[in-house]
């Protein structure tokens, strides 16, 4: 329990020293900028280490695969709901893709050591990449289309560099293609400066925010989507597999984890009310705090 409050703590303390820069230096420090940097220079490099960090396995495949069938059960739904209670079509498109996709990265994989020991990695690793191509492909094209036409927000998609760099990341792996070892480091240190970045600018967002400007309905169908649609339908999806129990706890911890930091580049990028996008990562992630007494719990009882 200790390890993992210890990681969450390293977490929050790069958020706060983001929102201290913004609210010192303002003006001076331009997030679009930030946003800029990390899409389209840091975050492959998070994609390629994360995949050089362990050799996948056909074993492995089971899991990323189950995490694509729960958001595509989950997304066709939404948008016919989306549809339906709102009409501003950029609260619509955050409602159809920001509770779908969680923090697997920057809090999923520290967070899976910490809870279920290194033997979790590939399985985050193999998640969170999954969970990147959600992002980048849909995730896209919905926050694309809450500012853009339907060719745009397609062309958008091919201009984001980090889907060449996982296919590039996994025909590596697949093919056991030999890295030296001071490449690997130069992709260890470009993800741990992709991650920071990401922690750090969702700090600067954080300045200047106002909760109580956020539609209510928005609030509460983002997060009952995240906090309890999301989780009860991976438990049953996951009640008709016969996966380890282990495995199982992996793959319903990384569905709990607050809205991914990537919202908000999506929202600022494509000009779809980062602000709002902001409020609602601030808030599911000060919800996940009691939760993780909860997981801690269910790993401690369970023995996973």
């Amino acid at each position: 329990m200790f390890n993992m409050l210890l990681s969450i703590g390293f977490v929050y303390l790069f958020i706060v020293l983001g929102y201290l820069a913004k609210r010192i230096f303002n003006e001076d420090i331009h997030t679009k900028t930030l946003t800029l940097i990390s899409v389209y220079f840091l975050q492959p490099f998070v994609t390629i280490w994360g995949f050089s960090t362990a050799k996948l396995q056909g074993e492995h495949i089971t899991v990323p695969l189950l995490y694509f069938a729960i958001i595509f059960i989950l997304l066709l739904p939404t948008m016919i709901i989306g549809k339906i209670i709102f009409s501003n079509p950029k609260e619509r498109a955050i409602f159809n893709i920001a509770g779908l996709v969680g923090n697997t990265g920057n809090i999923g994989i520290p967070l899976g050591i910490a809870l279920f020991g290194e033997e979790s990695v590939i399985y985050t690793t193999l998640i969170n990449i999954a969970n990147v191509f959600v992002v980048y492909i849909i995730g896209v094209y919905i926050y694309s289309r809450g500012s853009f036409s339907i060719k745009d927000s397609l062309f958008n998609i091919i201009k984001i560099p980090i889907i060449p760099a996982s296919i590039v990341a996994i025909f590596i792996n697949i093919y056991d293609i030999p890295i030296s070892t001071q490449i690997k480091e130069l992709f260890k240190m470009g993800a741990y400066a992709g991650i920071v970045l990401q922690l750090f600018l969702l700090g600067t967002f954080l300045q200047g925010i106002h909760i109580k400007k956020l539609n209510p309905t928005l609030f509460i169908g983002t997060l009952s989507q995240k906090f309890f649609v999301l989780p009860l339908v991976t438990a049953i999806v996951l009640y008709f597999t016969h996966l380890p129990l282990f495995v199982q706890g992996i793959l319903l911890m990384e569905m709990m984890v607050p809205l991914a930091i990537a919202n908000i580049n999506l929202a600022s990028l494509y000009d779809c009310k980062p602000k709002e996008v902001t409020s609602l990562i601030l808030l599911s992630t000060l919800l996940f705090v009691p939760l993780l007494f909860g997981l801690g719990y269910f790993v401690k009882y369970y023995n996973v």
